[in-house]
């Protein structure tokens, strides 16, 4: 395939993007709670509306990139992005935020499911593993500038005499859904042959995967995992800002970034300890030492809390993969529908910040987001419900240390015994 490098280069750029317009969300809550005067409860409808989309679209999304192909999906996608953009940089409100959002969700949830075939077509299977973790690096990268590009334009001399200055981001992002629906066009895209774990299923997949009780687990599992991280992403500004006054545009903003920088490094962590322990003992690891890290920042100093909110993201990093890869292990079969299934969990980070929201009205902030205590319990539960028949492969680290140097010993062209 000519064209390869290209496609790969395109596809990162596709991730980076969804990772930089779906993480803006978080710095932004304090700024337009303070720009449209909303209640708590208000505002947990904007990450509502962007996480209720991924539920309703993931599983019909499927369905459409295997019927009709990646391109007609991904110009579909893109034109829902710019769609929902475009009220928002002409007429900001608070209801063309939450429409805009819902609309962007749209297509940001069609674009994660057509990206992995294609990467796995334009990469090759036996380059699929390195391009999968570059794009994860990719998209963990953008996580960590979003807020830290949103600090750097609140801080602007010029921001403070500009109402709604963060509205120049959608502005933004409509000029990079246009250059991305334009390149879609053009670009010649390799046809995409879904594996057996690609495709959705019909109806009477669905039916017989939703008897079965340990999926049903594994999709509150999944609801749980994606309902903790956006509501610690979506409400560590507002927080800080509430309980120990730090700027929502500027230490909030940043721990949000740092939020998200961690967790990329936490997977990358995380891939080494699942070399060498047991998927499981690594869930319950990082559940246990998440749920601490939570307390310190609900309950610890200014000092403590502000450190510990981006250390959850660090805590939270493997849970996402190793809950996913358990559920698909438990079964042999009908992998594609589970997997529809599994993501549709995802509108867990629509429920959970507006219940946060709500509490917190009623509450206080402060106790209305101890609710994530209840849902990383459960994901630590399912370590010792899950019964996975297939578990990781894992080394010695005596071994795994002899196979990095032997790596490193044929990369130099030398001998290994």
């Amino acid at each position: 395939m000519k064209s390869r490098g290209l496609i790969i280069l395109y596809i990162l750029v596709v991730w980076f993007a969804i990772s930089f317009v779906t993480n803006l969300i978080g710095p932004l809550m304090p700024i337009i709670i303070q720009d449209f005067k909303l209640s708590l409860a208000m505002a947990g409808f904007l990450p509502f509306s962007f996480f209720l989309a991924y539920g309703l679209v993931s599983i019909p999304a499927g369905t459409l990139v295997e019927t009709k192909g990646p391109r007609t999906a991904l110009l579909l996608a893109f034109a829902l992005n710019l769609l929902g953009c475009l009220p928002i940089a002409l007429y900001p409100s608070y209801a063309t935020a939450i429409a805009g959002l819902f609309i962007i969700g749209l297509g940001m949830a069609m674009l994660q499911v057509v990206i992995n075939p294609l990467m796995r077509t334009a990469a090759g299977e036996s380059r699929f593993a390195f391009y999968s973790v570059m794009g994860q690096l990719v998209f963990g990268l953008a996580s960590f500038l979003s807020p830290w590009v949103f600090t750097k334009m609140m801080d602007a001399p010029q921001a403070a005499s500009k109402p709604l200055v963060w509205v120049t981001f959608y502005w933004a992002f409509l000029v990079l859904f246009i250059a991305l629906l334009a390149v879609t066009l053009v670009l010649r895209l390799p046809q995409v042959e879904l594996n057996d774990n690609e495709k959705t299923g019909g109806y009477a997949a669905y039916r017989t995967l939703l008897s079965d009780r340990s999926v049903r687990l594994y999709f509150l599992a999944i609801v749980a995992y994606v309902g903790t991280e956006q509501s610690l992403a979506n409400w560590m500004s507002q927080f800080l800002s509430d309980y120990h006054q730090f700027s929502p545009s500027g230490e909030g903003a940043d721990a949000v970034g740092r939020f998200w920088g961690l967790m990329s490094i936490g997977c990358l962590l995380g891939l080494l300890l699942l070399k060498l322990l047991d998927s499981k003992i690594v869930l319950a690891l990082f559940s246990v030492l998440a749920i601490v890290s939570i307390g310190l920042a609900l309950f610890g100093p200014a000092k403590v809390s502000i450190l510990a909110f981006p250390a959850t993201g660090f805590f939270l990093s493997v849970m996402f993969s190793i809950i996913f890869s358990l559920a698909l292990n438990s079964r042999r079969d009908l992998h594609g529908a589970f997997s529809g299934i599994l993501c549709t969990g995802i509108l867990g980070g629509a429920v959970l910040p507006l219940l946060v929201g709500a509490l917190g009205d009623w509450l206080g902030l402060r106790w209305a987001m101890t609710v994530v205590f209840a849902t990383t319990a459960y994901i630590l539960s399912v370590c010792w419900w899950a019964q996975p028949m297939v578990t990781n492969e894992t080394v010695s680290l005596k071994a795994l240390l002899r196979g990095k140097t032997s790596m490193k010993q044929a990369a130099h062209g030398l001998s290994v015994d």
